[in-house]
Parts: structure tokens; C-alpha cells; sequence
């Protein structure tokens, strides 16, 4: 009897699965669902006009988007119910939810909101160890039980990694929380380690 090797790559899914190999050299992230990135999507989600809204999310994956990153950080919205509005109505038209999402949100409640109505597997970006370990523990728990890969950012309680050292410390101190405190497996986790900063 021989058993299957599965490989360890990072796997996500819409309604078709989207697999990350050593040899994918790049992968096309649509960030026009972005109130931060996109005047006129904020303006859209502002209004409430969530199906001309839509448009955009469609527009994105008909140019190509592999993943579509959606973003709702805006001093002017209900963060919670415009993520949670948008996402269901994405993953009601299957043309736009057949690729991965990208939750996208300096708030984990707007994040935790978008996870309860995402189908297959996203990525939650992003959580840190700013507020400390416990508080990134915690998260990664949720995001984990909703079958999310995560990216990490180079933060800890100090700050945002500066040198090359510290990026590297954080990193490693994050993987090692993730893999044997939480039970992540290492292709379910993506840092960004603030190379431009």
C-alpha cells in the first residue's frame, strides 16, 4: 500500500485553489478593494454603493488579480459591516470568488469579520506582535481555526523592525510562536518584513 506525499506548499482557495510553489515567481494581488488604495472605491463604499462597488472587484479579476485584497480601514466607515457587507456579496458572484481574498485590516475585528464570511482558504493580512505575544497568539489562534494563512509583519512591543537584524529576530521569534505554540504549518505563514522601511 503506498501512501500520497502531499507537498508542503502554501495552498488558497476562492472556488478554484491557487498553489504556491518554490517556482511561482510572482503572484498578482488586486488592491483596487482597498478603501486606501482607491479614491474611488472609498468614495463607492462610503456611498453604499456596494454593487457598482462589485465593478471594481470584477474589473480586478478580469486584468488578471490572482488574489483580491479587500481593505476597509476608513475613519468614515462602520469598518465591521462594510467588511462584512462586501465580502458577502463577493463571494456571491462567482466569476470574482473563484480566487483567494486577502483580508486586509489594521483592526483585527474588521479582519475576525471578514473570516466569518469568506469561503475557502484566504490570507489574513496581517497581524504583528505589537501589543504583545499573547495578543498576537490569540489572533493567530482565530486565524487559524478559520483555516487562514497569515502574514506577519515585522512589529514586536518595541516596534517596527529597522535593521536587518531585528527583522530577522521578529521573523524568527514569530515562526517559532506560529509553528509550536500554535500549530501553523510553515507555507501557511508570509512575512513582511518592512523592506522599504
Amino acid at each position: 500500500m503506498s501512501t500520497v506525499s502531499i507537498k508542503p506548499f502554501l495552498r488558497l482557495s476562492g472556488l478554484e485553489p491557487l498553489v504556491v510553489r518554490p517556482e511561482t515567481n510572482f503572484i498578482n494581488v488586486g488592491e483596487r478593494t482597498n478603501v486606501t488604495g482607491s479614491k474611488k472605491f472609498a468614495r463607492l463604499i462610503r456611498e453604499e454603493q456596494y454593487e457598482e462597488a462589485l465593478s471594481v472587484a470584477r474589473q480586478q479579476v478580469e486584468s488578471g488579480a490572482q488574489v483580491l485584497d479587500i481593505n476597509m480601514d476608513d475613519a468614515l466607515l462602520d469598518g465591521v459591516y462594510a467588511m462584512t457587507t462586501f465580502v458577502n456579496l463577493v463571494q456571491s458572484e462567482p466569476d470574482i470568488a473563484r480566487i483567494p481574498i486577502m483580508l486586509d485590516s489594521s483592526k483585527f475585528e474588521i479582519i475576525l469579520a471578514g473570516l466569518k464570511c469568506v469561503q475557502g482558504k484566504c490570507i489574513v493580512n496581517s497581524i504583528s506582535m505589537k501589543e504583545g505575544e499573547e495578543k498576537f497568539i490569540k489572533e493567530a489562534k482565530i486565524c487559524k481555526a478559520f483555516g487562514a494563512a497569515v502574514i506577519v509583519m515585522a512589529f514586536d512591543e518595541v516596534g517596527q523592525a529597522d535593521t536587518k537584524a531585528r527583522k530577522v529576530e521578529i521573523c524568527h521569534r514569530a515562526y517559532k510562536i506560529l509553528t509550536e505554540q500554535v500549530g501553523f504549518h510553515p507555507e501557511d505563514i508570509i512575512f513582511d518584513p518592512n523592506i522599504f522601511a
